[in-house]
């Protein structure tokens, strides 16, 4: 193990022991130190990434009231943290994204929570091979300049996909009209940050 790859695994751990995920960050350290080779973000940015999802899984889980009256889900990329999911009032989404927005390190909070009861199990696996279908069909790209498709972070939520990631202006429409040819797909939403 290279001292890089050594002090991004030890990093991971400390900040897992910390947080009470360790399962969670050792599973997320070995596909990190894949992930940092074909990554925009710096190996820093991409542990303060995680390091905020953590964070937020531990508000979700240790307030009862979104505990058991939501379905939110949170994604972080570059410092934007983008939540899905439904609440079941304006109030709790508000408190929740107050809560978040505390966090350190978030630049900024794409609050995608939908008023509604939480969804059904069927509806998320929907949404889990739509983001399947999506990620497969990215990696057909391959007519595109120094395109990735592993750069691109694909969110699904009740049909709707969210895109993320950091990607030059030549890579977004065809990024976009690919994640549109997928089943089941309502409409694509895009996040992305372009760089030159």
């Amino acid at each position: 193990m290279t001292l890089n790859k050594a002090t991004l695994f030890s990093s991971l751990l400390i900040i897992s022991l910390l947080s009470g995920c360790a399962a969670v960050t050792i599973g997320t350290a070995a596909t990190t130190g894949i992930a940092l080779a074909h990554d925009r973000r710096s190996a820093g940015t991409v542990i303060d990434d995680q390091t905020i999802e953590l964070k937020v899984l531990r508000v979700l889980y240790e307030v009862d009231n979104i505990r058991n009256n939501t379905h939110v889900n949170a994604t972080c990329y570059n410092g934007a943290l983008l939540l899905t999911g439904e609440a079941p009032t304006d109030s709790l989404i508000n408190d929740i994204t107050r809560r978040l927005r505390q966090i350190p390190q978030v630049r900024k909070v794409h609050n995608e929570i939908t008023l509604a009861a939480p969804s059904s199990l069927i509806s998320r696996s929907s949404d889990s091979l739509i983001t399947s279908q999506a990620k497969v069909l990215l990696f057909r790209l391959n007519k595109i300049q120094d395109f990735d498709p592993t750069r691109v972070k694909v969110v699904s939520e009740n049909g709707v996909v969210y895109l993320l990631g950091l990607l030059k202006q030549h890579e977004v429409s065809p990024v976009i009209e690919t994640i549109r040819r997928v089943g089941g797909v309502q409409r694509v939403v895009k996040l992305f940050e372009i760089i030159r």
